[in-house]
């Protein structure tokens, strides 16, 4: 799965930014700061780099320097600095893409497939589910090597499960995930509809469904 470093003291934005990344298959990892951001990298491997300017100390700067001469990753700026001088510096040290605050989360996801695309970064995007092979950066689906025409809020339901492997989800938790995110009217009924459809898809026997389970009383749980 592909793993996104946000670079961003503002809480709210790292919230609510890192849920709709999380829902559309993406691993996050947070650090307000430059001395946090480091150690995230220097600990752990990471894809790509969202990356604000201003931070809690530091700046994104000397961030972005870092991640290119050390880790040759795809940065993308993040931050309400959109005058000519950040923009032209940012991409001065290597800078993938410059995004200005407010930006739309779609059009950001969007950015991100791009890039990674271009650069060819996040190569281990495939997961398994039995015999459905998903893969997360070109937002497909096949079983037994055919493909698995799924609607977008079909896809992005799959995703929240995905995200959630071995973890019971209830009926509330899944549409309060699918509800901003699939851009149409989401309630219970509508909800059992596509759960009755991704199975169809996904399944072998959707009528014993051994992927997305039942758990009684408490909804539904993916640990294939």
């Amino acid at each position: 799965m592909i793993r996104i470093l946000l670079v961003e003291d503002d809480k709210g934005i790292v919230s609510n930014l890192t849920e709709f990344l999380h829902a559309e298959g993406y691993e996050v990892g947070s650090a307000p700061g430059q001395q946090d951001a480091l150690r995230l990298l220097e600990e752990g491997k990471f894809d790509l780099v969202l990356l604000d300017i201003s931070l809690s100390d530091g700046n994104g700067f000397a961030v972005c320097k870092a991640v290119k001469e050390n880790y040759k990753i795809p940065v993308i700026f993040l931050t309400a600095s959109g005058d000519e001088y950040s923009t032209v510096t940012g991409f001065e040290l290597g800078a993938d893409d410059y995004v200005a605050k407010p930006f739309r989360p779609r059009e950001l996801v969007m950015r991100i497939k791009n890039i990674l695309r271009l650069t060819g970064a996040g190569g281990g995007s495939i997961v398994h589910l039995g015999d459905v092979v998903v893969d997360t950066e070109r937002g497909t689906a096949s079983r037994n090597g055919k493909d698995l025409y799924l609607s977008a809020l079909e896809y992005r339901l799959l995703l929240v499960f995905l995200n959630n492997r071995g973890r019971v989800l209830s009926r509330t938790m899944l549409l309060e995930s699918i509800w901003d995110i699939g851009g149409e009217f989401v309630n219970d009924n509508t909800l059992t509809v596509y759960i009755k459809r991704l199975r169809e898809k996904l399944e072998e026997d959707p009528q014993d469904p051994q992927i997305i389970k039942t758990v009684r009383g408490l909804g539904y749980r993916v640990d294939a």
